[in-house]
């Protein structure tokens, strides 16, 4: 378990460096662009240095170093900040951060969190409709008691109906459950699961791609959907519409190479389900004993190295 943002002055200096460099980039260059650039480097401060010295695709900008010095000084007062909140932080150059989403090509950067964070955490997604019916959320429990009775991880985004059901069956089973923030690691939402949050924290991890008081936007819950993508095995859909956040993890899975198994009802109810539904990598689970077999495929791929090609490595 990592408590507390207590880094040693390199990994502070290449913190304030990969904070700078997010600060500094112009319109069109992601986030992600730069976690990739520093992966790819192994060190935020050498990339910082280079497009400090030279045009390069991250900044080609000729006031950059103008830009860069303003960016490293803000940064400095932002991680300094953060140690004194006692933020816990970890970035795309740390072994600790999950090798599941560093496998992925946008994976955010760096993660606040809060509890026990496992480098090689194994868990699958229940995600599915805000204002779920009983029958949904009677899935919800059952697919976490499936996933508990494996030793996976139950990773959901903290939200309302089928999210709550998930977590909350994994607490009550002892299991390990994991929250994917939409806001920023010290914001609540929505404020009715707080004591929730709070829970999991204690008991399991809550993790965000935000900076810390982000506030929710049209944008940060699609951007969790991706993260939540990236950080499991797979995701398994319970319940959604046709324009559900839901919908927008199953395609990102897809392009994350990651397996997708959908209710029975989303797969006829929608028509993104039922288009969905006939690609190969998404199986449909039209009862507990589907699932569970859904489940287990998964599993079984991953350890056989069949998903690791797909960009997940196998334990």
């Amino acid at each position: 378990m990592n408590e507390g943002f207590t880094v040693t002055r390199t990994e502070h200096d290449e913190t304030v460096a990969l904070l700078a460099l997010l600060r500094a980039v112009p319109r069109g260059v992601t986030w992600a662009d730069v976690a990739g650039e520093v992966m790819l480097a192994g060190s935020s401060a050498s990339v910082l240095e280079k497009v400090r010295a030279e045009d390069g695709a991250l900044l080609p900008d000729p006031a950059r170093a103008e830009r860069i010095g303003e960016a490293l000084r803000r940064a400095e007062v932002e991680v300094a900040e953060w140690e004194e909140r006692e933020l816990s932080l970890v970035t795309v150059l740390s072994t600790d951060y999950p090798r599941h989403l560093a496998g992925v090509f946008d994976c955010p950067p760096f993660l606040f969190f809060r509890g026990s964070l496992l480098p090689d955490d194994r868990g699958m997604s229940v995600v599915g409709s805000r204002k779920a019916s009983p029958e949904g959320l009677a899935m919800a429990r059952r697919a976490t008691g499936l996933l508990a009775e494996r030793g996976l991880s139950v990773i959901a985004g903290l939200a309302e109906g089928i999210d709550t059901a998930a977590h909350l069956e994994a607490l009550s089973l002892g299991a390990r459950t994991v929250g994917v923030l939409g806001t920023g690691i010290a914001r609540y939402y929505p404020a009715s699961n707080r004591g929730l949050q709070d829970q999991i924290a204690a008991k399991g991890l809550v993790i965000s791609q935000f900076l810390p008081d982000q506030p929710p936007t049209q944008t940060t819950f699609p951007m969790r959907n991706g993260t939540m993508s990236g950080y499991g095995l797979a995701t398994i859909v319970v319940e959604a519409g046709e324009h559900s956040g839901s919908r927008i993890q199953a395609r990102k899975a897809a392009d994350h190479g990651r397996p997708v198994i959908l209710s029975e009802r989303v797969a006829t109810s929608t028509q993104w389900g039922s288009a969905m539904a006939r690609e190969p990598w998404v199986c449909v689970a039209g009862s507990d004993a589907e699932l569970a077999d859904a489940i287990d495929q998964v599993i079984a791929d991953s350890r056989d190295g069949i998903v690791e090609a797909l960009g997940l490595a196998a334990p």
